[in-house]
């Protein structure tokens, strides 16, 4: 059928991941990093923010320290190789050249042959309007995938990395590819379920991860050969 999604490469062997805020990767791909860290596969996190406006019931100061121990314990369940924070002030998350260096920068230290990213357009998978957070994040993400390739481009933040092959988008209304993660639901679950005060202050409360992530995972994989699957946008290069 047109309509399939396609496999994901697979012929990679470091990713990173780069998105606005903690809880992001797991509404988006934490199934996927499960899939592919338990092949032998490294991914790391890259987080703008540490989510301080993600809690209304807490002063930033407190969410922010919630809200990273939460990020790291949902990223050690998939396998993650570790989350770094970049301190962007959450909601207020401004595209800039600034950004830009600092995620170039930080593809050169890791040097990702797949660099994972939060969708990047006006809407997201969903139809809703997505977050300014997430949708300059993101285009600043696209844009530090060139810059960190050229040496003339922030040449003080290290080598030139020009083996990104990749470059793929969670929660995208453009979705192109798919990861089978049949084998992974349940830490893709686990992983979401450790961002448990997040959860708890969602209005209404979130009480079932399961549900609702098995039933995209689903509906994802109607367009995957019947394969519950997390879809991306794979963007090319």
């Amino acid at each position: 059928m047109s309509d399939e999604f396609q496999e994901m490469p697979e012929d990679w062997s470091r990713a990173l991941a780069v998105v606005a805020h903690p809880d992001d990767m797991e509404f988006g791909a934490a199934g996927a990093v499960a899939r592919w860290t338990t092949a032998g596969k490294s991914v790391a996190y890259l987080v703008a923010s540490r989510g301080e406006a993600g809690i209304d019931s807490m002063a930033p100061e407190k969410a922010a320290e919630v809200r990273e121990a939460e990020q790291r314990a949902s990223a050690a369940v998939v396998g993650a190789a570790g989350v770094e924070f970049l301190d962007h002030p959450d909601g207020r998350i401004e595209y800039s050249t600034g950004l830009r260096r600092e995620l170039a920068a930080a593809i050169r230290r890791h040097r990702p042959e797949l660099v994972l990213g939060f969708c990047h357009h006006d809407q997201t998978s969903t139809g809703r309007w997505n977050s300014p957070d997430h949708r300059n994040t993101g285009r600043a993400l696209l844009d530090a995938v060139g810059d960190a390739a050229n040496r003339w481009v922030f040449p003080e933040d290290g080598d030139p990395w020009q083996g990104v092959r990749y470059v793929a988008m969670s929660n995208s209304p453009r979705p192109t590819h798919a990861v089978d993660i049949s084998d992974c639901v349940d830490l893709a679950v686990a992983s979401l379920e450790a961002h448990t005060s997040y959860l708890a202050a969602m209005r209404p409360p979130v009480t079932d991860v399961r549900g609702p992530l098995l039933g995209l995972a689903q509906a994802t994989g109607a367009r995957f050969g019947g394969r519950p699957a997390i879809a991306f946008e794979l963007i090319p290069r």
